[in-house]
């Protein structure tokens, strides 16, 4: 018997209203709990300036861009798995993170972690990501065609070469040079920015924009190519932009936060048990749901052992291992 699954509709709306919630919550939590009023007061400008500064320059940055990048892996996720066919896509699975982290540290090991204002990092761990999308889509390529079980083997490969180039550059640095760079591996939002929130809210909007039309598409690819082809669905287009777009919105993400796993592979599979529908609603959703689950898991990094701070990578893989494999265990 099939389970009775839920309406997207109230979904959402369940999702944006405790988003709203952790999102305030969360104003409150840190090194220096504080309350209500102080927080309210401090967001218009008012009261203690340096609660103001910590309110407004730390912690909603850091909820906001906390926010985005795990709707934003969430997206990604989901969009990729819709692509593939297979459940266990990933965002990290097909390069990107493994691109990402050699450009990050070989811009560590040129010197440039300190310089030019704090963009280079980013801006290095970004291409490095891009890199790595373009060799695994030139690995799938089969005929012209962009085939989709070589490009989860493709971006396999990928991460397993950007491990070893990893391992090799470090091998030739000395440890406390490259200490940043394992603290960037772990994932912190930590860093969070004006700049950086801006940046990100322009891939992201990006990215709804162009997966959130696919949805149709992906729908028709549930039932095999050559289905989707007699449907009108142009089928070469559509994978390569959804490749391309969830690719690339994913490595943004990891330009400004690091590594942080579990997201873009749990949460499609958390909204695909709740909801039933087509693929607009779940990669809506799974935005919803990519932000609340981050925001939440960084008050945890936040607060476990205040004052020092847990990597927000860590305390995603000690949730998303074990969900995950509930979710499996639960699967009819």
């Amino acid at each position: 018997m099939t389970p009775r699954r839920a309406r997207p509709g109230p979904v959402a709306l369940v999702l944006i209203t405790a988003l709203l919630f952790a999102l305030a919550g969360c104003l409150l939590l840190g090194s220096l709990p504080l309350g209500a009023g102080q927080v309210l007061r401090a967001l218009f400008g008012r009261g203690d300036p340096a609660l103001v500064l910590v309110v407004r320059q730390l912690r909603l940055p850091r909820v906001l861009l906390g926010a985005l990048v795990g709707g934003s892996l969430a997206l990604s996720g989901a969009s990729l798995q819709a692509l593939l066919g297979n459940p266990l896509a990933d965002p990290y699975l097909l390069g990107v993170s493994g691109g990402a982290a050699c450009g990050t540290l070989a811009a560590s090991l040129l010197g440039l972690s300190a310089s030019s204002g704090g963009w280079a990092l980013p801006l290095a761990a970004f291409l490095g990501a891009l890199l790595a999308v373009l060799l695994v889509g030139l690995g799938a390529q089969v005929r012209g065609r962009l085939d989709r079980g070589r490009l989860l083997l493709s971006g396999v490969i990928v991460n397993a070469l950007a491990s070893a180039v990893i391992l090799f550059l470090l091998s030739w640095e000395n440890s406390a040079r490259t200490q940043g760079f394992v603290f960037w591996m772990l994932g912190s939002l930590s860093g969070a920015t004006e700049g950086a929130i801006r940046a990100l809210s322009l891939y992201a909007l990006a990215g709804f924009a162009v997966l959130l039309p696919l949805g149709r598409a992906f729908d028709a690819l549930l039932l095999g190519e050559e289905a989707a082809h007699t449907l009108g669905v142009r089928v070469e287009t559509v994978k390569r932009t959804a490749y391309l777009a969830a690719s690339l919105l994913a490595a943004a993400a990891v330009a400004y936060t690091g590594i942080i796993g579990f997201v873009g592979l749990l949460v499609p599979h958390a909204v695909r048990r709740v909801c039933g529908g087509g693929h607009r609603g779940l990669l809506v959703l799974s935005f919803l749901g990519g932000a609340l689950l981050l925001v939440l898991a960084d008050a945890l990094a936040r607060t476990l052992f205040a004052p020092a701070e847990v990597s927000v990578g860590a305390v995603t893989a000690l949730i998303g291992a074990p969900g995950f494999l509930l979710l499996l265990r639960r699967r009819p």
